[in-house]
């Protein structure tokens, strides 16, 4: 445990939402106090400082849980930095089935089971470390070129499905206003680009683990650079199979008895937006010449292996290859020969 097994400890459940935070005090089995601030820093700081006088609490024996909701904690992770409080975020899915079977659901409900979960768990709690703030501004400019890029998407869609569904001229007309937004959004996302590389420059060890990343086969820029932002620049991350279940691509045994046997398959609980590239560099390694990885995959798919399975593999591969690069320091090489075989 974090703190001293002697000192009397309270548990602080926190349930975030836009405008107000709902709080439950918890200690000895007990919640407290409860109460409903609004989710700005200088309200949670004031909060915090009132309850420390009212049962005479130190910065060492509260704790403080919530669930990793993104932007909406931002307000609570600066207040609980800047007091010197212990603050846990913990993901949503493990505090809500930790619970057994629950009835109704309320922010009042939700800010005390938080707090019962950090109490009954505490063993298990870990720290709340935020990324880096070049991490954080590449975060925050990868989403909304995402989005940007998404959106575009939707315009360059009516030029393509709509020719041969309308007048000519009225096509011809909507064309001209699509093409503009389209301009637009293409524009602002060269300028995000150039904003990504110029953070990427001034990090010498970004730029460095985004060479190193990029001299595997398959792995451009993109993929790179989520790699390095997911791992908060592979601090967070240091075993390449847990990130290979973080990201999907384990395969799972699913068996209950003798009648329920289904083959092994990935869980649906993984962050989708790096499967997603990791699929595609699987793809694109696939079809490169020499590459030990193409050879893998021929002679899997040859041996009457799914397709979809070994691609899969190639995927798990690729994760284990660019955490060797980084753990090394060393570009990767089609020829490398192990010391040790």
């Amino acid at each position: 445990m974090f703190k001293n097994k002697s000192m009397k400890v309270f548990y602080l459940g926190v349930d975030a939402s836009k405008k107000k935070l709902d709080l439950c005090l918890r200690s000895n089995g007990k919640d407290i106090l409860y109460d409903v601030i609004p989710n700005d820093l200088s309200s949670i700081k004031s909060w915090l400082t009132r309850t420390f006088e009212k049962f005479f609490l130190s910065e060492d024996s509260l704790v403080v849980c919530a669930e990793h909701t993104g932007q909406y904690t931002y307000p609570l992770v600066c207040a609980t930095k800047s007091i010197g409080v212990y603050l846990c975020l913990e993901d949503a899915a493990k505090i809500k089935y930790c619970h057994g079977i629950p009835r109704g659901k309320n922010d009042k409900i939700d800010a005390c089971r938080i707090a019962m979960y950090a109490e009954r768990y505490n063993d298990c709690l870990q720290p709340y470390t935020a990324s880096e703030l070049i991490i954080q501004k590449l975060k925050n400019l990868s989403t909304e070129r995402s989005m940007l890029v998404a959106d575009r998407a939707k315009y360059q869609s009516q030029l393509k499905d709509q020719v041969d569904y309308m007048e000519h001229s009225i096509y011809i007309a909507k064309c001209n206003r699509v093409e503009g937004i389209i301009n637009t959004f293409t524009d602002y996302i060269a300028q995000i680009d150039l904003e990504i590389k110029e953070l990427i420059n001034q990090a010498p060890v970004i730029a460095h683990q985004m060479d190193l990343l990029m001299s595997v086969d398959g792995v451009g820029e993109r993929i790179a650079l989520k790699m390095i932002m997911e791992t908060d620049a592979f601090t967070s991350f240091t075993d390449p199979r847990k990130f290979c279940c973080h990201a999907g691509v384990v395969p799972f045994v699913y068996v209950s008895g003798s009648s329920q046997r289904s083959k092994n398959r990935v869980s649906n609980r993984a962050d989708k937006s790096i499967k997603h590239l990791l699929h595609m560099a699987a793809l694109s390694v696939s079809q490169v010449k020499n590459s030990p990885l193409k050879k893998y995959y021929d002679r899997k798919v040859e041996e009457g292996k799914n397709k979809m399975s070994v691609l899969n593999a190639v995927r798990a591969k690729l994760v284990t290859i660019m955490f060797a690069v980084i753990r090394t320091d060393a570009f990767f090489s089609r020829n490398y020969q192990n010391s040790l075989a």
